[in-house]
């Protein structure tokens, strides 16, 4: 029975990290092929893999099994070199729904949303499973003040804490 138990609980974990947060919707019509690319880091609430981290990066290419490589990239200030992870990504479901799952890893997943998204893929809005993980992506390394009130009143409608995001500076 302990392991029944066990085993489902571990379960629960597993997909409970490919959830989405209540009031967030991915996008739909997603274009996958116009998402890849490279993405700069805009806006983002703190944690643990990113912190300290300047002139964050993510890059998106095809995986030969239908999956989506990851680079992400920062600079520690405090160590003075590149940081660097690697990861895969997969749609949870249709590919035009921006709702991929991610790992960096091993087999552990966690969700990626997309819920708002520049009309001409500039930018993008994305969450993780809760309201812990919250990223403002664009296609340079700034944005308008149009688009950082949107993300903003946007992340803060959804229940984000927006007063914690921290703005990483870009010098590459």
């Amino acid at each position: 029975m302990f392991k029944a138990l066990l085993i489902a609980a571990s379960l629960f974990g597993l997909t409970a990290c490919q959830s989405i947060p209540e009031g967030v919707e991915p996008v739909t019509g997603f274009d996958e092929q116009r998402y890849l690319g490279k993405w700069y880091e805009i806006a983002r609430l703190d944690h643990s893999f990113e912190r300290g981290l300047s002139s964050v990066s993510a890059e998106y290419t095809p995986r030969e099994d239908g999956g989506i490589n990851v680079i992400n990239r920062g600079y520690s200030d405090e160590d003075k070199e590149w940081s660097e992870a690697l990861g895969r990504a997969y749609f949870v479901a249709e590919r035009d729904v921006a709702h991929l799952k991610v790992s960096f890893f091993g087999p552990f997943y966690s969700s990626y949303v997309v819920f708002g998204l520049g009309e001409n893929y500039d930018y993008a809005f994305v969450s993780g499973y809760n309201t812990d993980y919250l990223w403002l992506l664009a296609r340079t390394p700034q944005v308008s003040e149009d688009v950082m009130k949107a993300f903003i009143k946007a992340a803060k409608s959804r229940g984000f804490n927006t007063d914690a995001l921290i703005y990483p500076t870009h010098t590459e």
